[in-house]
């Protein structure tokens, strides 16, 4: 085992990108900032960092195919010891919790239960898996307006369906990209099922609805959010487009679609923030 291992397979980029968005929630649900939020992002970031340790944790024969550089099938981690790391780490986040509000306690106890129960067996079960994975990236901006109780858990329902959708664009096809991999692993994912070509169209149709979403603030933030959240839905748009040729996995990671679309959400994400600040 290497120390570098246990960092890496947090995700730590995406962790503190995780953590942060709930600070975003926070800002857009109050129009301020207190210092709980640190405790808010803290909580957050570790049971993400939980859910990706999990998640490699049952994925380790998957990930020999897909991704052998992973920690686990590197060497670099043990998967005993991926698991023994895992269950600290959503311990501490429940902990944590404890100290925000009883709304956030009960979200951090629900999303480590489905992380889990993500991880060993919805992740292999067709579009459910997906749809879990989706709402867990979505409930970051609910568990945000949470800490500002109901109605702050409320004004962030569109964000959050916002962000369920352009994430369930994105695992349908990262679920395309792996094919290989989840049929030698025993998966069932939906591009199992019915194919790369159909699985492009059908997270294209979530990326349209993901864009059309994405105007519901508007009525928050008026005529100068629609620039910024413009660049950002051709962005999300021209990704999911560029799998729509494809007929198999090798062509789709070619275009390098998962990955814009990622940066697209991430661009989401920072006009959100200077809206809620600026507007």
């Amino acid at each position: 085992m290497r120390p570098a291992g246990f960092l890496s397979i947090i995700r730590p980029a995406n962790s503190v990108v995780a953590g942060l968005a709930a600070i975003v929630a926070y800002l857009i649900a109050t129009g301020t900032l207190v210092p709980g939020v640190l405790l808010l992002m803290a909580v957050v970031m570790l049971v993400t960092a939980a859910g990706n340790v999990i998640n490699d944790y049952y994925d380790a024969e998957i990930d020999k195919i897909n991704r052998p550089k992973r920690p686990i099938p590197s060497g670099a981690v043990t998967r005993k010891a991926a698991l023994a790391y895992a269950f600290v780490l959503f311990m501490l986040g429940i902990v944590a919790s404890i100290a925000t509000t009883p709304l956030c306690l009960a979200l951090a106890i629900f999303n480590s239960a489905l992380l889990v129960l993500y991880a060993a067996w919805l992740k292999s079960t067709p579009f459910f898996g997906n749809a879990a994975v989706s709402y867990l990236s979505a409930s970051i901006f609910l568990f945000g307006g949470a800490f500002a109780g109901w109605t702050g858990f409320c004004h962030m329902l569109p964000l959050a369906v916002i962000t369920f959708l352009a994430m369930l664009s994105r695992e349908i096809l990262k679920d395309a990209e792996d094919i290989d991999g989840d049929r030698a692993g025993g998966a069932d994912t939906l591009p199992l099922r019915i194919g790369v070509k159909k699985s492009a169209i059908l997270s294209f149709v979530f990326a349209v609805a993901a864009v059309a979403a994405s105007a519901v603030p508007y009525a928050w933030w008026g005529l100068w959010y629609l620039p910024g959240i413009a660049i950002v839905d051709l962005v999300i748009l021209a990704a999911a487009a560029r799998a729509l040729p494809c007929s198999d996995p090798a062509a789709l990671k070619a275009t390098g679609a998962t990955t814009l679309l990622k940066y697209g959400m991430f661009a989401s994400l920072v006009v959100f923030t200077l809206s809620a600040i600026l507007l």
